[in-house]
């Protein structure tokens, strides 16, 4: 197969429903105040300066295409990184984030409460395995980005290819070009390992494989003094 030159993952700025899910956890309600569907939910402030801060760590070695999901926090980041360079944005909805069917917009103890059977399903399936009424498992997401990321390589063989989309996915990507197990890709996760805006990159080697050269690197925020959202969806 055709191979990518440069592969970048960015995770998208921290949104208001990133805010709405901390502040709903830390106050121990059941249920999170989101008023737009999910797919429209836009960044923060806060978001929108860690997307620039992306944009000056592209603006050294920019990349040739950005693909990202078409939720709404996705391409605001994807269009604050690229700025005015001129880099083509398109959208793939199979880059969307990960349906929750009934357990959206509960929190954990949310789910606990009102549907501890799932809860408990959850917990005997794990995370890689386990659908919600409704909803998707990551196992689902990785379909979906089988068929994305092979596009990729077969219509832009030899090209710098930055994709923006959302947290999950990421580990994902490592189980596809890493042929690793479901075993070893969870021991990648970590609650809060995959921060707004955190970069993932792989280049390809002497045997013309994509290896991963930086996993959820957040230097370039810091570098900016601009703050690391650290939200994460439920594992």
């Amino acid at each position: 197969m055709a191979e990518l030159r440069w592969l970048g993952y960015v995770r998208h700025g921290e949104s208001t429903g990133n805010l709405a899910a901390a502040r709903a956890e830390a106050d121990g309600l059941e249920v999170i105040d989101i008023p737009e569907r999910d797919a429209d939910v836009p960044l923060s402030d806060t978001g929108r300066e860690q997307a620039t801060a992306v944009g000056r760590w592209l603006a050294a070695d920019p990349p040739d295409l950005v693909v990202c999901s078409p939720y709404l926090r996705t391409v605001q980041t994807a269009e604050h990184a690229v700025g005015d360079t001129g880099v083509r944005i398109i959208r793939d909805e199979r880059l969307r984030d990960r349906e929750l069917g009934i357990l959206d917009l509960l929190t954990y103890k949310g789910v606990r409460v009102r549907h501890p059977e799932e809860a408990e399903r959850r917990k005997r399936l794990g995370p890689f395995y386990y659908r919600p009424p409704g909803g998707e498992s990551w196992a689902d997401v990785t379909l979906r980005l089988r068929g994305a990321l092979g596009d990729l390589r077969r219509d832009y063989a030899d090209q710098r290819v930055l994709v923006v989309a959302h947290e999950v996915s990421v580990y994902l990507l490592r189980y596809l070009l890493e042929h690793l197990t479901e075993q070893d890709m969870m021991k990648l996760v970590k609650p809060g390992l995959v921060a707004n805006c955190s970069i993932t990159t792989w280049r390809r080697d002497d045997e013309g494989l994509l290896t991963v050269d930086r996993f959820c690197d957040t230097d370039h925020l810091r570098r900016e003094t601009t703050e690391a959202g650290v939200h994460s969806e439920p594992v």
